[in-house]
């Protein structure tokens, strides 16, 4: 049941659901047997997504911090705390997903996360080129670098042609969040 390549995809663009997109992917893969960690970057352990998700067999989600907040919302100690915590949970994530043989690594909204000041992109980097050869990683986020689209297999862009947001909808429980 092992795969002799793993892939590297890319979900990004300013459209709804990118998540989804590897949400999506994660289940596939659990539902074929394969072993699949999750970790969310700038998320807290509340999401919808995570708790369907921890109900099935296969599906490790590594919790976040309980709350976060968007980046423009903190300050510059704030952003500074935040990326030495992200770095460091990078660190374990990547660790334990090598480490416990998963097949299947999904960082959602890593990029947004490098985007914003709060990831050191070079970690990802050496981390994609290093990675052991079979491990399918994810990536999700707005604005991949060219290193980043370099280094995939899959990129898929969603693009927003309208969304509830414009009109002043905030993201609603069991849809966008």
């Amino acid at each position: 049941m092992k795969r002799e390549t793993g892939c590297i995809h890319i979900y990004c663009g300013d459209g709804k659901g990118k998540t989804t997109c590897g949400m999506g992917l994660c289940v596939r893969a659990a539902g074929y047997g394969y072993k699949v960690l999750i970790y969310q970057f700038m998320k807290d352990n509340n999401t919808s997504e995570r708790k369907a998700l921890s109900k099935l067999e296969n599906i490790t989600l590594i919790d976040g911090l309980p709350q976060e907040k968007f980046s423009s919302q903190m300050s510059p100690q704030e952003k500074e705390e935040r990326k030495a915590y992200y770095e460091n949970q990078f660190l374990t994530v990547t660790r334990r997903a090598e480490t416990e043989g998963y097949d299947v690594l999904f960082l959602d909204e890593i990029i947004y996360t490098i985007r914003a000041g709060l990831f050191d992109e070079k970690l990802l980097c050496h981390f994609l080129d290093t990675k052991r050869e079979t491990l399918e990683v994810i990536l999700s986020g707005q604005g991949p670098s060219q290193e980043l689209i370099d280094r995939a297999d899959y990129v898929s862009e969603i693009r927003k042609l309208k969304h509830p947001f414009d009109r002043g909808i905030a993201a609603r429980r069991g849809i966008e969040r």
